[in-house]
């Protein structure tokens, strides 16, 4: 859909019954995937939730991606800036044009994805209800200039390949240690993967998201 910054696809309860609120979910690719990809992970959801997945605005062949890179675990400052922006955006709309429970508001994003996700709920603070950033890590201008809100009561489910060859693992510790510092509830898996996905990372990211949503 294009009435937002940016294009999304959206899944949504084929019945929305009036005076009724859903949560939402809005899910970021990584670097060359585009807004199917992670869909099989939650489309089955969308009986019960609003799930936006977002495309990135730059193309990535053979995807897309949220934001270019100057180096290694440095995203070029203003085209990530931009990109926070513009989901924040999307957020703010679709919680206009939709009955989205404002209590119930997720983020899901792989790579590019989480790296996204974890930014823009540190932006958004407590408005945010979880995230789940697989496989991703925070830039250290998000953590040194960015105004991070209170993340109190923002849940988190962090996950991370221990032999990830893209984005270190260390870099997955860090995150679930700088959200820890902030006060936010974090629940951190490690698994003997690279940088994927695996069906054990699933079933817990399934777990942790039908008891928080």
């Amino acid at each position: 859909m294009l009435d937002s910054p940016l294009y999304y696809k959206l899944l949504k309860p084929e019945k929305v019954e009036s005076n009724k609120t859903y949560p939402a979910i809005f899910i970021m690719h990584g670097m060359g995937s585009n807004e199917e990809d992670l869909l099989p992970l939650v489309h089955d959801l969308a009986n019960s939730a609003f799930i936006f997945s977002i495309r990135g605005p730059i193309g990535q062949p053979p995807g897309y991606a949220f934001f270019t890179i100057e180096g290694f675990g440095k995203p070029h400052r203003n085209v990530f800036d931009n990109a926070v922006q513009g989901v924040i955006q999307l957020i703010d709309e679709m919680s206009k044009q939709h009955p989205i429970d404002a209590s119930r508001l997720f983020l899901m994003g792989f790579s590019q994805g989480a790296i996204l996700s974890m930014s823009v709920g540190l932006t958004l603070g407590n408005r945010i209800k979880g995230i789940a950033a697989l496989s991703g890590y925070i830039p250290d201008f998000v953590k040194e200039e960015y105004k991070n809100q209170d993340i109190g009561a923002l849940s988190l489910f962090i996950s991370h390949g221990e032999m990830d060859p893209v984005l270190p693992f260390d870099w997955g510790q860090e995150a679930q240690a700088f959200f820890r510092q902030l006060g936010a509830p974090v629940e951190f898996h490690a698994y003997p993967v690279g940088h994927q996905v695996s069906q054990e990372n699933y079933i817990d990211f399934r777990k942790w998201l039908e008891k928080n949503i």
